[in-house]
């Protein structure tokens, strides 16, 4: 139930129907139209014991059309207290169907700006969906937040779309004896009685679903020992089983840097919750893995390299529409392979013709290029997005492919990407049209030959 709006200046609005287009086809209900957010800042509150989460958040946004409502995605099962818009409580609001409508007493000409400040507060819980549940999540002892692709509502007010990207500034005050977490650097650490506050500042651009939160009995130490610095943070009695089963990332690390290109965030750190995740979960900055994926028998060195490539394909380059997730997931899958070869493992060549004979034994009823939203994250997307680039590869050669990479990963660093971006940076580096290349690997449901003759 959505809590009572206040009433000094106006009462509850009917939301009606918005004729708003969807942003995107995939989540036809998420995102939102009529302003651009540039920040979120984040002041939250989490007991562990009772699972209560309260929190004020501060979005600032500048209008791209003047209109008289603006609405945000917001969980239903979080009560809304107090909402202000450009600092004035002469606002009007509603909460209905995860979409908080607000309605300015003032208008707001195109162009202008939208700060809007809204504190709410409930017990968490994720969203379900098509793809399960996704979001907020308690923990036997802590929380964790995976939001991809819509979870990001179940905790803070947004607009829950990947092409939203925004700077971040998050709060959280939580049991003084957990380590609280959230992507980029943390500003300050500040105990009172039995609570600390922790905040972080994620300068960088980041899509709502990438924003994370991450509280547990955990240590927190450097484990970097090359160019980028990187982190652990992970229950005490991991450290061994840690330190065998992530030995290798700074290697991976510098491997990706230079196939890739420079590192896009200031830091990575790789969390371990004591409790068992099904998937590692990717975050802006971070990666999540379970205690089942660090036994100290190296049970996630694929894992491990695919997270960690998710920083420049996912994290720095953002999907602008969800059809596109191949650009996510069949980079990161691709980066596996290369790890493997070049820490003498199978070869990528090897791994590509092993996924071919697979992926040939099943269905073939999946476009890549847009599979639709029950078919997303589908493991075929992975292996065919590799393998689509492992075709490129053998049309380019090494010497251009990985150039092309590097250029893709440069002139839209931190930005939003389509896959018609990419093709056409890649024919720049081909003497032939690379069209049918495309339209047989993202475009047909038939799987292609590997390599054609």
């Amino acid at each position: 139930m959505a809590g009572q709006p206040h009433r000094t200046v106006g009462e509850e609005v009917k939301p009606g129907k918005v004729p708003d287009a969807p942003i995107d086809l995939y989540l036809p209900q998420n995102g939102n139209r009529g302003y651009r957010v540039s920040r979120y800042e984040l002041d939250l509150g989490y007991r562990l014991n009772s699972n209560r989460l309260t929190g004020k958040a501060t979005i600032t946004a500048v209008t791209t059309e003047e209109r008289p409502r603006f609405a945000l995605d917001l969980a239903q099962n979080l009560q809304v207290g107090k909402v202000t818009v450009n600092g004035s409580r002469n606002v009007k609001w509603s909460h209905q169907g995860g979409k908080l409508v607000l309605t300015p007493g003032n208008r707001i000409h195109s162009g202008g700006a939208l700060v809007a400040s809204v504190q709410y507060s409930g017990n968490p819980q994720p969203i379900r969906g098509q793809w399960g549940d996704v979001g907020w999540e308690e923990l036997t002892e802590g929380a964790l937040v995976a939001s991809q692709p819509n979870g990001a509502a179940s905790w803070f007010p947004c607009d829950d779309h990947p092409s939203s990207k925004a700077s971040y500034r998050i709060s959280i005050t939580t049991d003084s004896p957990y380590y609280a977490l959230a992507n980029g650097t943390l500003l300050r650490k500040q105990t009172r009685a039995s609570q600390t506050t922790w905040v972080y500042e994620q300068t960088e651009p980041m899509p709502s679903y990438l924003a994370t939160v991450q509280i547990g009995p955990y240590q927190h130490r450097s484990v970097g020992t090359g160019s980028v610095p990187i982190f652990a943070v992970h229950p005490p009695r991991l450290r061994s089983a840690f330190d065998a089963d992530f030995a290798d990332q700074s290697a991976m690390m510098e491997l990706f840097v230079d196939l890739f290109g420079p590192f896009p965030f200031q830091s990575y750190t790789v969390v371990v919750t004591d409790d068992e995740l099904e998937i590692p979960i990717e975050a802006q900055g971070l990666s999540i893995f379970g205690a089942n994926h660090c036994t100290g028998r190296n049970p996630a060195e694929r894992l491990v390299a695919h997270e960690l490539a998710h920083q420049w394909f996912g994290n720095s380059l953002t999907a602008s529409q969800w059809r596109d997730i191949w650009l996510h997931e069949g980079f990161a899958c691709y980066s596996e392979w290369l790890w493997s070869q070049h820490s003498g493992g199978p070869s990528a060549e090897q791994l590509a013709v092993q996924a071919h004979q697979g992926l040939a034994r099943k269905p073939q009823d999946i476009v890549v290029g847009d599979p639709g939203p029950d078919l997303m994250f589908d493991d075929r997307i992975y292996k065919r997005g590799a393998l689509t680039l492992h075709a490129v590869r053998g049309r380019l050669g090494d010497g251009k492919f990985f150039a092309l990479l590097r250029a893709w990963t440069t002139d839209h660093r931190h930005g939003s990407v389509t896959s018609e971006q990419f093709t056409d940076l890649a024919g720049r580096y081909s003497d032939e049209s690379l069209r049918p290349l495309w339209d047989a690997w993202l475009g047909e449901k038939t799987l292609p030959p590997l390599h054609p003759h």
